[in-house]
């Protein structure tokens, strides 16, 4: 069976729980990368250093984390559809505020909300995903469900294109339209059934207490999530500044390497997604990460956008390969009574961790003449053969059955 053929067995409210949830997610995504798109324009309405401005975006990353928490906690004892519901509403809202901020003051408290809104949804909508389907169809599932991470920026890029005509605070305006799919998911969406079956227990779970009991798996993951996070980032952050510094791009050329890329990345969470229900979600996820060793090293000497487009495309088929095992992987290695919070958690600390990356990285070009194709060749492979490695080690638990006693 083909890819389309599987996901055509998706009965009608299975159908709708991805649906809302790579919605979701895309979504989040846009809010996030509208802002990237206009750090410069807001710089200098506010009189401040493009520096200064991009704070937002560590505020955002930083409050990811206590967003995954706080909302996982409360999927975990309410359910995931109204939890989503609320986070998708609280994210939009913000972020559109966001567009009439007086300040840098208040723009950098409004994206640090944001951030905490936008650090819930990744886990709930993805338990609620992968709670919702069949076993066998978990990992190509997971796979689209991740890339909608990729989409999300694609619809950014697309956006930018009205900058010139709307401004960076019209650009923001667009943030209020994750807010319709709050009538979507009201509408079509049900609540998780593994997430029902057990929800008289869930109300006698101490839900920290129980992440107590397992911190030793959430040490491992964190610590994979963290890797995992240094490979997109250690591949994404800084390559729109490796094309226009290193290789004098006009706008559009970077603009149409990365859509490549980004094309790239949805062909391979997309593909080793599905691959991961052969072969396992460790096998896979190793697979992904070694396939981007050969490709890598040829960022430090390749020249045209040509053929720095195919490497691109081919960098994140291998990174977003990887990714696409993630929703699934983490869901099947989360506990039963806290799959709300574990998964989104565990993300998000690994984001927090890596999201000083961009610095890091630049020191390292830096240090080698502005070779930006060195930064992200050496990091790349570095974190490449990190990720394998603790894939090879780690648990894995494909095929578990959501609320089965485990023995």
């Amino acid at each position: 069976m083909t890819i389309l053929d599987d996901l055509k067995t998706l009965n009608k409210q299975q159908r709708a729980a991805l649906t809302a949830s790579l919605l979701g997610w895309t979504l989040d995504a846009f809010d996030f990368f509208l802002l990237t798109f206009v750090l410069t324009d807001i710089a200098h309405e506010f009189g401040h250093k493009v520096s200064e401005v991009s704070e937002a975006l560590f505020l955002t990353l930083m409050m990811r984390p206590l967003g995954a928490l706080v909302f996982g906690m409360l999927a975990d004892r309410y359910g995931r559809k109204p939890i989503l519901q609320i986070d998708v509403a609280l994210y939009s809202a913000i972020a559109f505020a966001s567009a009439f901020s007086p300040n840098l003051t208040v723009l950098l408290v409004l994206r640090a909300l944001f951030g905490f809104a936008m650090g819930g949804e990744w886990g709930v909508g993805a338990s609620l995903t992968i709670e919702s389907i069949p076993p066998k169809l978990r990992g190509v599932v997971s796979g689209i469900l991740q890339e909608g991470y990729a989409f999300g920026f694609i619809l950014g890029a697309l956006a930018n294109l009205f900058l010139p005509h709307v401004g960076w605070r019209g650009l923001l305006m667009f943030s209020a339209a994750p807010a319709l799919l709050v009538l979507y998911i009201r509408r079509n969406v049900e609540e998780s059934p593994a997430w029902a079956a057990g929800a008289a227990a869930r109300k006698q779970t101490n839900i920290l207490t129980t992440l107590g009991q397992h911190w030793k798996l959430l040490v491992y993951v964190v610590v994979m999530m963290t890797a995992f996070n240094f490979f997109s980032h250690g591949t994404q952050d800084l390559f729109a500044t490796f094309l226009k510094a290193q290789h004098h791009m006009s706008a559009g050329a970077v603009t149409s390497v990365t859509l490549v890329a980004n094309i790239g990345a949805i062909i391979g969470g997309v593909t080793f997604g599905a691959f991961s229900e052969k072969i396992g979600r460790r096998k896979a996820i190793m697979g992904a990460a070694l396939l981007a060793l050969p490709v890598l090293p040829f960022y430090a000497v390749a020249q045209g956008p040509v053929l720095l487009g195919l490497i691109a495309f081919m960098v994140q088929v291998s990174v977003q390969g990887a990714w696409g095992v993630v929703p699934v992987h983490l869901n099947e290695l989360a506990p039963d009574a806290v799959r709300g919070v574990f998964p989104g958690l565990a993300y998000q600390l690994g984001n927090l961790f890596a999201s000083k990356n961009a610095v890091w990285q630049s020191q390292i070009a830096e240090g080698h003449g502005d070779n930006y194709g060195f930064a992200l060749a050496v990091v790349g492979c570095a974190v490449a053969v990190l990720v394998a490695a603790l894939a090879m080690f780690g648990p894995e638990a494909r095929g578990k059955i959501f609320g089965a006693p485990q023995g």
